[in-house]
């Protein structure tokens, strides 16, 4: 929004809107998945609100609703995954960042989690994706960077990405 947040402590950058789902998901595994998933919605007052972003979350990711009631840290990598998705969107952001969402997680979960993200971009969530998949990633972004030692070497469209020779050699495989 225009806005230089790096001055902003983190744990205030929730009151703007800006969640994250870490690498390495870091649920609370002594609390239930219910419970992580209302540990995401602690700033919000909007009870009834929370409870249907509670239902859109099962949607999204039914195993959870199954499994509401289990210790977080019994999960699978990937069912806590998605419970670290879920309970971002519990804080409603209007950004959502996602740091390495493939990483330790069964290919077969990655694509349920890729479509997921990529039905979070359709209904108009606006995401920032950190992801070393570059197939993964392209398949769901507009827009994708190339980050190396720390620095944007390319910036550019998926499609210009997809067909750049340099980028098919080194992240795509051709």
């Amino acid at each position: 929004r225009g806005s230089d947040i790096s001055k902003v402590p983190p744990y205030r950058r929730v009151g703007l809107g800006i969640a994250l789902v870490p690498e390495g998901r870091r649920v609370f595994a002594d609390l239930t998945v219910r419970e992580n998933l209302i540990m995401g919605s602690y700033m919000r007052r909007d009870n009834a609100q929370v409870s249907k972003d509670m239902a859109f979350v099962y949607e999204l990711f039914p195993v959870l609703n199954d499994r509401k009631r289990q210790p977080a840290g019994t999960l699978s990598g990937g069912e806590q995954q998605m419970l670290a998705i879920g309970r971002a969107l519990m804080s409603k952001p209007s950004l959502l960042i996602l740091d390495e969402p493939s990483l330790g997680v069964a290919p077969l979960i990655v694509k349920e989690v890729f479509r997921t993200i990529s039905r979070l971009k359709e209904e108009g969530l606006t995401i920032l994706l950190v992801e070393q998949n570059a197939r993964m990633a392209l398949s769901v972004a507009s827009r994708g960077y190339v980050i190396e030692t720390g620095k944007i070497v390319l910036s550019a469209g998926v499609e210009e990405l997809r067909g750049n020779p340099n980028v098919k050699k080194a992240y795509l495989g051709g």
